[in-house]
């Protein structure tokens, strides 16, 4: 870049990193330049001097912000003035915590060419998905200097390996410290914090503020400087007059309201429009992007399309692939949770999809931040059912407005095709009832239950929507009597004879069901044993009596009596203590027989 030329580009400042106090070495600075850094963002330039002059600071930035390279770059010029520098093999002078696989990875490849720039210093990453041998012997092994990754590898690490040495530590980061807290890290993070030196600089990076981050701050730092940075966005008003808000600069918000059973043709119709494009496509459950991921690549219409599916319960290995593919991608779409929501930095994406609104609201900024990142244009859109409307006033009052988007009216009802798809392969119907149920028990836990009113749903149109040849048999259908309009069963179809299109899942499902068959074979056969068993004791019983005498039978029949005339004596001396009624009395004894 010419550095005569204006910087023209709203979301960085006029302020270079050469020009920052201190000033950052020279070897950051060519860094810098030949990753095509040069003007600070505002975080950047409010926070890393003042890290680099050893203060405490609890920033709160908006999402796409450039918060990774404000606490990267001063904590690198920390471990290089360090007094302790160079560090031994095992001498721990930095920790990094961030709350998922992905970030962490990203801070770690993020940082590398500024790590680079300290050749005694060597970096690791722990993130979970992988042995935690593997990451104890690359330590043992190789040395660390600087721990990068997720408070549960690190905190593991940490009370493992006692050849770690803390007590030069001179930096901590915690990065999106609202969402380690949500995401119940809060022990391990404090088992982490308890091992580390009080006399070291802290780094409380979060993109919203919560009672949590506020104790967490008063816990973990000393007297720490507050940093608070917000992106321009444009208001409703005629004036387009700028105002604060939490939403990227550039983005362009939209909402669209549509019945249960239309939402999937509609999602279709979208991803058809833009086919060229880089597309973010979130869900409320792993079990529902595995199905959409399935069912959406079936679909002729996006045949040219890359569909990359990407959640929490896939092995870290297809996660790190699924992730690299779609970012190394010029378009295509990824379908994920939000796993993918926080921090992740992939670069191009045009265009945010939330088919399903997040179940908590702080999550729509986080996913909508994937877009219109440092200044570029983005679009983003979410999906809401009729009855949820009031979601639009919410986000307005929250800083977040939406205009209406109009559903489209040329989009094709893909719902023929998806149950076509499901009576021919069962792993798309077992996979749709999974999604389904898996989407009603989530809906239960919003947030804003007062919005999202799970005892509202229109389950039948739901269920089309879904392409369900079937209703489930769900409790929370049985008990609660939601509504099944609008759900047209499929006839003259037996779905056990619908068969797996993989052979050995099917032959597999053929051994299930003949084992499930001989085992009710086995069971009935064992009833009618115990049946009869229970047939000859009583015809021995029966038999037994019939041998008795005359005087044997006279004697049961007065011990019979006997018994029956203190009973009615008992019940006798109850009704005059009034214990119980005439009625009462009368009913016990046998009296109102007569």
């Amino acid at each position: 870049m010419d550095p005569s030329s204006s910087n023209t580009n709203k979301a960085l400042t006029e302020t270079r990193f050469s020009d920052l106090e201190p000033p950052l070495s020279e070897d950051i600075i060519e860094a810098l330049e030949r990753s095509g850094f040069e003007f600070c963002t505002p975080v950047q330039a409010a926070t890393i001097p003042l890290l680099c002059r050893h203060k405490d600071v609890a920033v709160d930035a908006a999402t796409g912000s450039g918060k990774t390279l404000a606490f990267v770059l001063p904590l690198i010029e920390i471990l290089r003035r360090s007094t302790s520098y160079p560090p031994k093999a095992h001498q721990v002078m930095g920790v990094i915590i961030s709350p998922t696989r992905e970030l962490s990875t990203q801070i770690y490849n993020v940082a590398q060419p500024f790590v680079s720039t300290l050749p005694n210093v060597n970096s690791v990453l722990l993130v979970g998905g992988r042995e935690v041998k593997s990451d104890m012997s690359t330590i043992e092994e190789g040395g660390c200097n600087l721990l990068i990754g997720t408070p549960g590898r690190l905190s593991d690490i940490m009370e493992r390996m006692e050849i770690l040495d803390f007590r030069n530590l001179e930096i901590l980061i915690l990065d999106e410290a609202d969402r380690l807290l949500e995401m119940g890290f809060q022990k391990q993070v404090n088992s982490i914090i308890s091992r580390l030196p009080k006399q070291r600089r802290t780094g409380l990076f979060s993109a919203t503020q919560t009672e949590g981050v506020e104790e967490l701050a008063k816990a973990g730092l000393r007297n720490p400087v507050r940093v608070e940075v917000r992106a321009e966005s444009k208001s409703e008003s005629s004036s387009q007059q700028l105002t604060n808000s939490k939403v990227p600069s550039g983005l362009h918000l939209e909402y669209l309201v549509c019945e249960a059973d239309k939402k999937s043709s509609q999602l279709v119709d979208l991803l058809v429009e833009n086919a060229k494009r880089k597309l973010i496509v979130y869900f409320m459950t792993c079990a529902s992007v595995d199905y959409w991921g399935l069912v959406l690549s079936k679909i002729p219409a996006l045949k040219s399309i890359s569909l990359i599916p990407i959640h929490g319960d896939m092995k870290q290995n297809a996660r790190d692939k699924a992730l690299a593919s779609f970012t190394e991608a010029s378009s295509g779409v990824l379908l994920c949770t939000d796993v993918a929501a926080r921090g992740l930095d992939i670069p191009g994406i045009d265009y945010v999809v939330q088919y399903d609104p997040p179940q908590d609201p702080n999550m729509f900024n986080h996913r909508v931040g994937r877009t219109a990142r440092l200044g570029k244009e983005g679009r983003a859109i979410v999906f809401l059912l009729p009855e949820e409307e009031d979601y639009v006033e919410f986000m307005r009052r929250r800083g977040v407005p939406c205009q209406e988007k109009e559903c489209s009216e040329e989009a094709s009802d893909v719902i023929p095709i998806i149950r076509s798809l499901a009576m021919k392969d069962r792993a798309v119907l077992e996979k749709g009832l999974k999604a389904f149920v898996s989407f009603v028990r989530g809906y239960k836990e919003h947030h804003c239950s007062y919005i999202f009113r799970w005892k509202s749903l229109e389950i039948g149109k739901l269920a089309m929507g879904y392409g369900l040849l079937y209703l489930p048999s769900m409790s929370e259908v049985k008990q609660h009597r939601l509504s099944s309009e609008g759900f047209t069963p499929v006839a003259d179809v037996k779905f056990e004879d619908i068969k797996f299109k993989d052979k050995s899942r099917e032959k597999q499902r053929k051994q299930n069901m003949q084992a499930r068959k001989e085992k009710r074979q086995q069971e009935k056969k064992e009833k009618g044993k115990k049946n009869s068993k229970k047939a000859v004791v009583a015809a021995a019983a029966d038999s037994n009596k019939r041998k008795l005498t005359g005087k044997q039978r006279q004697t049961i029949q007065t011990a019979e009596d006997e018994e029956e005339m203190a009973r009615d004596y008992r019940l006798l001396k109850k009704l005059k203590k009034g214990s119980i009624k005439e009625d009462d009395f009368a009913k016990l004894t046998g009296a109102d027989d007569f």
